[in-house]
This record gives C-alpha cells, sequence and structure tokens, in this order.
C-alpha cells in the first residue's frame, strides 16, 4: 500500500479537515486570511491532522468533531513554524518564501498567536478534558523543547539525551497528542488509548530524525529549503553528535571550530558530509530511527487487523522513505 492510495482513500476526511482551517481563517482581519493561505497553501502531507483521523476511525469515529479535532492540531503545528521562522531567521518554508520575510515578523508573530488560540477554541469545543490536556500539554512543551534548543546552540556538548528532549517538544509531542486525541474521540478503552499516544510519540521522534538527516543527504529541490540550514543555524543533530563521538581527535577540533564560526562556508559543509560518511553517522542515526518506528509499530499490536491499522504501519515506513 502507498503513501498516495492512502491519501486517496481519506480523501474526504482531509478535505473536511482543510474545509474547517479554512473556514477559520475567515476573519475581520485580513492579514490572518493571507498570512494562512500563503501558510497552509504550501504543502506539506498533513501528517498530524492525519493521525488524529486515522486514530479516529480506528474505532469508528466520523465526522465533524473528527475534522475539528484535526484542524486543531494542524493550527497548533502550522503556529510552531510560524514562530520558529522567526526565532531562526529562516527564509525558507518548503521552498517557499517564510512566511515572515514576506509579511514581516510583527504580523505573523500575531498570526501564529490567532492560530495558537483558535487550535485551543476548536478543541474545547469537543468537551473532552482528556483533548484539553494532550493539546495544552504538547503546546506547552512544544515551547520548551524550542528553549532547550536555543540553549543548546552550538554546543559540541550536546549529548544524544538532550537532543531527544528537543525533538520530543519540537515533533513527537504533538503527534502523541494527535494519536491520543483520536482515541479520545473514539472512546478508546485507556490500554488502546496508552497505545496509540504512545506510537505517536515514538513516531514523532522518529520522524524528526528522519527530517534532521534529510539536512545533510536530501536534494535540495526536493528539500525545500537549503541544505545545512541546520548546521549553519548551529543546530546540532542526531548525525552531527554521533559525529562528535565517533570521529579522531584532529577531526572533532576541526568540527568544533566550524561550529564556533560565524558563518558556515560551503566547504565545511561538505567537509562535515565526507565525515559523516565515513563515519557511517548517517546509517547510525537511521538505525535509530528504525528502532523506534518499530518500537511504535508495535504498540499497534493491541489492535486487530484495519485499513486504518495497515495505514498507520504504511505512514510509520514513508517516515524513513521520504526524501522532503
Amino acid at each position: 500500500m502507498t503513501i498516495e492510495h492512502i491519501w486517496g482513500y481519506y480523501r474526504e476526511d482531509l478535505a473536511a479537515a482543510e474545509e474547517k482551517i479554512n473556514e477559520t481563517l475567515k476573519t475581520v482581519a485580513p492579514a490572518i486570511s493571507v498570512v494562512g493561505h500563503h501558510l497552509f497553501s504550501s504543502g506539506g502531507k498533513r501528517i498530524r491532522p492525519f493521525l488524529a483521523i486515522l486514530c479516529s476511525r480506528l474505532f469508528g469515529s466520523r465526522g465533524d468533531r473528527v475534522s475539528t479535532l484535526a484542524s486543531s492540531v494542524e493550527f497548533i503545528h502550522a503556529a510552531s513554524l510560524i514562530h520558529d521562522d522567526v526565532v531562526d531567521g529562516a527564509h525558507l518554508r518548503r521552498g517557499r518564501p517564510a512566511a515572515h520575510s514576506i509579511f514581516g515578523n510583527q504580523v505573523v508573530i500575531l498570526v501564529g498567536d490567532f492560530l495558537y488560540a483558535n487550535a485551543l477554541r476548536l478543541a474545547n469545543l469537543l468537551k473532552s478534558q482528556t483533548i484539553m490536556d494532550a493539546l495544552c500539554t504538547a503546546t506547552a512543551k512544544m515551547s520548551e523543547g524550542e528553549l532547550i534548543q536555543l540553549s543548546k546552540k552550538g554546543d559540541p556538548g550536546i549529548s544524544e539525551e538532550d537532543y531527544m528532549k528537543i525533538i520530543k517538544g519540537k515533533t513527537a509531542i504533538l503527534m502523541s497528542a494527535a494519536c491520543k486525541g483520536g482515541a479520545a474521540l473514539g472512546n478508546a478503552a485507556q490500554a488502546e488509548e496508552d497505545a496509540l499516544a504512545a506510537f505517536g510519540l515514538k513516531f514523532g521522534y522518529a520522524f524528526q530524525i528522519a527530517d534532521d538527516i534529510l539536512d545533510y543527504t536530501a536534494e535540495e529541490k526536493a528539500f525545500g529549503k537549503s541544505l545545512g540550514k541546520d548546521l549553519e543555524e548551529g543546530k546540532i543533530t542526531l548525525p552531527l553528535i554521533y559525529l562528535l563521538r565517533d570521529a579522531e581527535v584532529s577531526e572533532k577540533d576541526r568540527i568544533k571550530k566550524i561550529l564556533a564560526s560565524g558563518r558556515k562556508t560551503e566547504e565545511d559543509f561538505v567537509y562535515i558530509q565526507d565525515l559523516l560518511d565515513k563515519h557511517g553517522s548517517i546509517k547510525k542515526s537511521y538505525g535509530k530511527a528504525e528502532t523506534l518506528l518499530n518500537e511504535a509499530k508495535a504498540e499497534l499490536d493491541i489492535f486487530q487487523d484495519s485499513m486504518e491499522k495497515s495505514s498507520l504501519l504504511a505512514i510509520s515506513d514513508y517516515a524513513l522513505r521520504r526524501r522532503k
């Protein structure tokens, strides 16, 4: 089963969530609809709302409540992207100019605030304490993750444990909340809800590791942002953590000098890429992601075979195969 087949099968559910997003963006403040259109028309697979949809449908739940949850999750994700791009000074998002580079920091930060507020407003309509707790916790943890990442910027001493804390907040916690929310809508048993929350968390870890690997290995045109952007911004991700652990002393010294320099050159990036290849750092990072994905898939053993379960398994495989 291909990812395209899965998206086609659930196109009506995804369209309903998309319609809910567009309805919310129609406000008296023109900037919200303009910035929102720029952001939501830039593509992307809508992984987080799709997880909410699949986990809801696993228990037979469909309709307006599901699209409300899915759009709420996507609003939180979109708001985090807007704010992250401002903090990072990123110029591209999915191959297009980042919103702040067009509309300015003041406007997009306020739009991001609007998206966060409406995400929780929509979630509140579902009258589920479980869903509100999951989304509020995720929103708080996402901010914590970004602050930890800022504190570790350019720090060659960052540990794998530090990195996992960062990506938990950056990606995994919201995916977990999406899955847990879907289970709650379906009135799942506690064991089933816990299993889906754990699936989303482990899947999210693996998804972000794969994304960080792509920063060193993808084709730039397909990736939608400049390769080596993480290195340029001083973000030390898992491939570089493994490299710093395994490299020779002289190599580590040069890596540290590169990290400490104000501006990285193309030569610096190529040097790092060559070392990543030499020490198998990319392969080891994929190994970590694959282990986490296998653990995520195992969480689904509690469920009987279904289209939804097969789709969750297929999306797990897609996380490592994707090239953008």
